[in-house]
């Protein structure tokens, strides 16, 4: 074969090749093409778990893929965290999370084996309106002031939080800091468990979602004596921690449930699947689940991570003032 024939077969057959070659790319470029994992640092059944669905039901239907939720709570979230954190940054795998996982564990959990402020990039998240502080039938309690005083009759007070650095476990340790009382509090891997608990009168009180709480409240068997944050509609006559005299910013703070995925995921992606997350606050499905939780979002990306810096800030301050450790 001489040198010229050889050169236009070879020519040929790379002009017949590059068709193949750009379409691989292409499949292989396009996002998504595979499931996407949405990972849960708790349990199933939470306020949490309901929030990665709802919204991966709606991520699913937009981008046509498939998503699964996976539940790997422990260790205060962190071992779902850093799992998400180990994950490879293409956007298959999300971590919906809650501000304890991502604020208190820094101060509560010895080697902590993320950074949340630089292994992740946060896509969106929405926020509590405000959250029922419920004592137990047994106190006796029907608002601050009389839970303050049984507090200080008892040897101590047995609370129920999800978490070491918690919102319920800060919020007891401030509140018997500010008013004098001893309190014990009993740790759970989530808020479906400590409700029971209160239901039983195995504990004295506990605080949390409204979604959570409405069971034991409706029974009778707590009763709902504040609200940190802002007043509920669904519980309109209790007032706030703060309308009772109660003082400082912790009060008036709210709990987050943030989406994530890994920082050096690429840009393109972070925009994609923090846009269909926002999106998501449209659909009725999902809006539905807004109004039964009673939280308010899905927050833009930019207010998201403002949001995040503020309340980093304000946690991180009141979490050395009550001096908590790791456990």
């Amino acid at each position: 074969m001489n040198p010229t024939r050889r050169r236009i077969i070879a020519a040929s057959a790379g002009i017949l090749a590059t068709p193949a070659l750009f379409t691989a790319s292409r499949a292989q470029g396009t996002f998504p093409n595979k499931p996407i994992r949405i990972i849960v640092p708790y349990p199933a059944g939470g306020q949490t778990d309901g929030i990665a669905r709802s919204f991966g039901d709606y991520l699913g239907r937009k981008l046509g893929t498939t998503v699964i939720v996976e539940n790997k709570g422990g260790a205060s979230g962190s071992i779902g965290t850093a799992e998400v954190k180990r994950a490879a940054p293409d956007g298959y795998t999300i971590l919906c999370t809650i501000s304890s996982s991502l604020i208190q564990n820094r101060i509560t959990v010895k080697d902590l084996p993320y950074d949340p402020e630089k292994d992740f990039t946060y896509l969106t998240m929405t926020t509590s309106t405000g959250g029922p502080v419920v004592a137990a039938e047994k106190t006796g309690a029907k608002n601050l002031a009389e839970f303050i005083a049984y507090a200080k009759k008892v040897d101590k007070v047995n609370w129920g939080a999800y978490g070491p650095g918690s919102t319920p476990h800060v919020l007891i340790e401030t509140m018997a800091k500010q008013y004098g009382f001893k309190a014990e509090v009993v740790q759970y891997r989530g808020e479906a468990a400590m409700w029971a608990d209160v239901t039983a009168q195995a504990l004295d009180g506990a605080s949390g979602s409204p979604a959570a709480s409405a069971g034991v409240i409706a029974s009778g068997k707590g009763k709902a004596i504040a609200i940190t944050g802002d007043r509920l509609a669904s519980l309109p006559d209790v007032p706030t921690m703060q309308e009772q005299g109660a003082v400082g910013g912790f009060y008036d703070s709210r709990a987050f449930a943030a989406f994530a995925v890994p920082s050096a995921t690429p840009k393109d992606i972070v925009k994609k699947l923090s846009d269909t997350l926002i999106e998501a606050g449209t659909d009725p499905k999902v809006q539905q689940l807004l109004t039964n939780y009673l939280i308010v979002g899905p927050l833009s990306f930019a207010d998201t991570n403002a949001r995040f810096k503020k309340d980093t800030e304000v946690m991180l301050k009141v979490l050395t003032e009550i001096g908590l450790k790791p456990e």
